[in-house]
């Protein structure tokens, strides 16, 4: 596990993923990623896995710093997340 990268799927969520929702997988999953600090709870599924697929493409330190400033600040000033 990673500390920036797509949510951990459980394994009953994969059993239903399409191919397309399979991609997500490639990188491994973090303790924090684009979804939780993107509105969590009223991000879709669809949304969040492509989220998680641009996360992929666009990977780096950077985006991972991002991330991670975005993730202190969701911390303090909560998000959608219940």
């Amino acid at each position: 596990m990673r500390l920036v990268g797509p949510r951990p799927p459980l394994e009953r969520e994969v059993v239903v993923y399409s191919k397309y929702d399979m991609q997500r997988l490639i990188v491994k999953p973090g303790c924090t990623g684009p979804w939780q600090v993107s509105g969590r709870n009223n991000v879709s599924f669809a949304e969040m896995v492509d989220l998680d697929l641009h996360y992929n493409q666009n990977m780096s330190l950077w985006t991972d710093f991002k991330i991670i400033v975005k993730t202190i600040v969701i911390m303090i000033h909560p998000n959608s997340a219940y």
